[in-house]
C-alpha cells in the first residue's frame, strides 16, 4: 500500500471520467475514502455506479463560487475531513487563435483556472483552519510548458494553473499544506478522443512522443497518488511531467 493514503479523505473534482475516474479507482484501491464531482449530477451518479468502496459524489460547476462552497461542504460531511484534494476538473476545445470566440475563451478560463482557484481555496481554508494541513494536487498539462497550435485558451489556462500551483506552494507550505501539479501529455481520454480521430492519435504518438504511444489515465492516476502520499513528503511546488518524453523533443 502507498504510504499515508489508507483512510484519508480525498476530494476529486472532475472525477467522473478519464483521468479523474481512474484516480478515484486508484485511491479506493489504496483504502482511501473518496468524494468525486462531475459537471452534472447525472455524470456523478453514473461514475459512482462503477466504483466500489467508501465513495460518494455530486455534480457541481467548479466555475461557480456558491456551487464550489456547497461541493466542499458536501464532501466534508461525507469524508469527515478533506485530507487530499485532487483538483482535476477541466475542459478543452480546439480552435485556431484567430477564430477563438470570446465566449469560448471565457468558459475555458472559467473552468480550468477560476475553477481550479475556487476549489483549491475552499479546501485549503479548511485544511489550514484545523491546523492539520493536507495535500493538494492540481491538474496542469504539458500545454503549461509550451504552446500547442489551436489551443490558445487551453494553453493559457494551464499556464495559469502552473503559476497558481507555485504561488499556493509558497504561501501554504508554512501552514502545512503541500501543493503540486501534474503535467500530463497525450493521454487516451474521452476528452482527447473528442478532439482527434484515431488516425490523428496514431500520427501524434509516432511523430511527437519518444515512447511511440499515448498515455493511459491510470498512469496519471499513479502520479496523483504519489504526490498526495507520504512518499512525496518533501515534494512541494513541483510540476510532475507524465508525457512519454514528449517535452524532451527538440
Amino acid at each position: 500500500m502507498t504510504a499515508g493514503i489508507r483512510d484519508r479523505g480525498v476530494l476529486i473534482s472532475g472525477g467522473t471520467s478519464g483521468i479523474g475516474l481512474a484516480t478515484a479507482r486508484r485511491f479506493l484501491e489504496e483504502g482511501a475514502r473518496v468524494f468525486l464531482s462531475g459537471a452534472t449530477e447525472e455524470e456523478a451518479e453514473k461514475a459512482l455506479a462503477d466504483l466500489d468502496g467508501s465513495v460518494d459524489g455530486a455534480g457541481a460547476d467548479v466555475a461557480d463560487e456558491q456551487a464550489v462552497a456547497e461541493l466542499v461542504d458536501h464532501a466534508t460531511r461525507f469524508l469527515g475531513r478533506i485530507d487530499v484534494l485532487i483538483n482535476n476538473a477541466g475542459i478543452a476545445r480546439k480552435s485556431p487563435f484567430l477564430e477563438t470566440g470570446v465566449a469560448d475563451w471565457d468558459r475555458t478560463i472559467a473552468v480550468n483556472l477560476r475553477g481550479m482557484f475556487l476549489v483549491a481555496q475552499a479546501v485549503a481554508r479548511s485544511m489550514v483552519a484545523d491546523g492539520r494541513g493536507g495535500a493538494i494536487v492540481n491538474m496542469a498539462s504539458t500545454n503549461a510548458l509550451g504552446g500547442e497550435e489551436d489551443f490558445a485558451d487551453y494553453n493559457a489556462s494551464k499556464g495559469g494553473v502552473l503559476q497558481l500551483t507555485r504561488t499556493m506552494a509558497v504561501e501554504l507550505g508554512p501552514k502545512g499544506v503541500r501543493v503540486n501539479c501534474v503535467c500530463p501529455g497525450f493521454i487516451d481520454t474521452p476528452l482527447n478522443r473528442a478532439l482527434a480521430s484515431e488516425e490523428e492519435f496514431v500520427t501524434y504518438e509516432r511523430e511527437r512522443i519518444p515512447l511511440h504511444r499515448r498515455g493511459r489515465p491510470e498512469e496519471v492516476a499513479s502520479a496523483y497518488l504519489f504526490l498526495a502520499s507520504d512518499d512525496a513528503s518533501f515534494v512541494h511546488g513541483a510540476a510532475l511531467v507524465v508525457d512519454g518524453g514528449q517535452t524532451a523533443v527538440m
